[in-house]
């Protein structure tokens, strides 16, 4: 499990989307406050669905097609909460009273997208040498 590459590549997924948010702000208040994702529940759930995807996907190894599923069914909500953290900064843009300075962690669901196509190729590839072997059988 741990001697294949998607699984590093989910385990790096897991820490940017479950751990990393964590202790990054999404942005800063103009009171100089941190906006953390947990102080919205939209953010929360999709975050929450997500990192249970990914340890998912980690976990059923065995079963590359379900895999391969849950990686895209992954990449399809960090996309969606990607959306919302773009609508978000662009309707509260510039210096309002609400939003004065955006944080690195409104772009750590790009990172987490990278890290899983990257994982859906490996799975892919394992996934056309099995079949590949069972051809020669």
């Amino acid at each position: 499990m741990i001697q294949r590459i998607q699984t590093i590549y989910l385990l790096l997924a897991f820490v940017v989307t479950g751990i990393l948010l964590f202790f990054i702000p999404l942005w800063t208040m103009k009171d100089g406050k941190d906006f953390y994702f947990m102080q919205s529940q939209i953010y929360t759930i999709i975050l929450g669905l997500s990192t249970t995807l990914t340890l998912l996907s980690i976990v059923s190894y065995k079963k590359r097609q379900n895999q391969f599923v849950i990686g895209r069914l992954n990449i399809i909500l960090n996309l969606i909460l990607l959306g919302l953290f773009v609508y978000r900064s662009l309707n509260l843009s510039g210096e309002t009273p609400a939003v004065s300075e955006k944080g690195i962690g409104m772009f750590l669901p790009v990172v987490a997208i990278v890290l899983l196509v990257l994982a859906n190729k490996a799975i892919k590839k394992d996934e056309d040498l099995v079949k590949s072997v069972d051809r020669l059988r």
